[in-house]
C-alpha cells in the first residue's frame, strides 16, 4: 500500500501538495547509515519547490555514497551523458540526525547549511527531504539504487 502511494506521488505529472508528500514520508521507516552506500539515481518529487528547476538545469542525476565521510551529494550528467560528481555544492558526510521526530541517515553538506534526511520505501528506493536553514519547506526527492558494477 505504501509503495503504491509512493509511486503515485513520485510519478505525478503535476505538482503534489508538500503536506501530502510529507505525510507519506512520515509513514516510512528510518534508514541505517550502511544502507546508503552505493550509487543512486535521483529524481525530484514535484511539489513546486524552487530548487526543482535549479536541479533540472544542473542535470542532476543522483548521489554517490562511498562511506560515512565520503559522499558526493550532487551527481550530474555531463555533456556526454556520463554521471559525474559536481563541485557546485562540494562534498558531504553521512550521519544519523533526528528529523520529523525520527533518527535517520542524513547527508550533511560540508560547506553549506543543508541536510538531506532519508526514509526507506524499499531496500533500493529511498525518499529524501532536503532542508536548508531559513527555508520553510523541504525539497522532496527519491533515490533508486543503481546496480553495482
Amino acid at each position: 500500500m505504501l509503495q503504491r502511494r509512493f509511486h503515485a506521488l513520485a510519478g505525478a505529472d503535476s505538482p503534489v501538495p508538500v503536506q501530502a508528500a510529507l505525510a507519506l514520508y512520515d509513514e516510512l521507516p528510518a534508514v541505517d547509515l550502511d544502507e546508503m552506500v552505493g550509487d543512486w539515481e535521483g529524481r525530484c518529487i514535484r511539489t513546486g519547490h524552487p530548487d526543482e528547476a535549479h536541479l533540472e538545469q544542473l542535470e542532476w542525476a543522483g548521489k554517490r555514497v562511498r562511506g560515512r565521510d565520503d559522499v558526493d551529494p550532487l551527481i550530474c550528467r555531463d555533456d556526454a551523458g556520463r554521471r559525474v560528481a559536481s563541485a557546485f555544492v562540494g562534498s558531504a558526510a553521512l550521519r544519523r540526525v533526528e528529523y520529523r521526530e525520527v533518527l535517520t541517515a542524513t547527508i550533511v553538506y560540508d560547506a553549506r547549511p543543508s541536510l538531506e534526511h532519508f526514509r526507506r520505501v524499499t531496500a533500493d528506493v529511498l525518499v529524501g527531504a532536503a532542508e536548508r536553514k531559513g527555508e520553510r519547506r523541504p525539497l522532496l526527492f527519491c533515490l533508486r539504487r543503481l546496480p553495482s558494477g
